[in-house]
């Protein structure tokens, strides 16, 4: 890391602190003896989505958060644990370093995560993911949640 002050190649790191998704360095010249603090951020491939009609766009959080929110109106799930939903999809993807998911693999994840928060928000989530055309599709949804509690 060169020094923003004289240009030197030699600083070396006086602190290591995690800070929100970085990590804060303070370091030191070795030259001129200045401190300053630089942020380290972990890049992450970008993820693509393939999608049912076989397209393949950007993994889009928002896109995903929404669909959430959508399922858990007036129920008892808080914005922390949707956004813990949707970091979880990112760091399960990241930690098994691939770049192409199917769109029903984040689904049946993210269906998987609200079966244990909410059972209405799971069904609400099931019956627009899963494209429930008729009765029937409630009904199995209904009685397989009902099977695994």
């Amino acid at each position: 890391m060169r020094c923003p002050f004289c240009g030197e190649k030699d600083t070396r790191v006086l602190d290591s602190r995690p800070a929100e998704t970085k990590i804060r360095r303070r370091r030191e010249c070795e030259q001129c003896q200045k401190r300053f603090t630089t942020y380290e951020v972990v890049e992450l491939p970008m993820l693509m989505v393939e999608k049912k009609d076989g397209s393949i766009q950007p993994f889009d959080r928002s896109k995903l958060m929404a669909g959430i929110f959508n399922a858990i109106k007036k129920r008892p799930v808080t914005a922390q644990q949707v956004q813990a939903m949707v970091d979880a999809v990112e760091v399960k993807y990241a930690n098994e370093m691939r770049t192409s998911v199917p769109s029903s693999e984040i689904g049946n994840f993210v269906m998987e995560q609200l079966k244990v928060i909410d059972a209405v928000a799971y069904i609400r989530f099931a019956s627009v993911y899963q494209d429930f055309s008729d009765v029937a599709g409630f009904i199995n949804a209904i009685s397989e949640l009902g099977e695994k509690t």
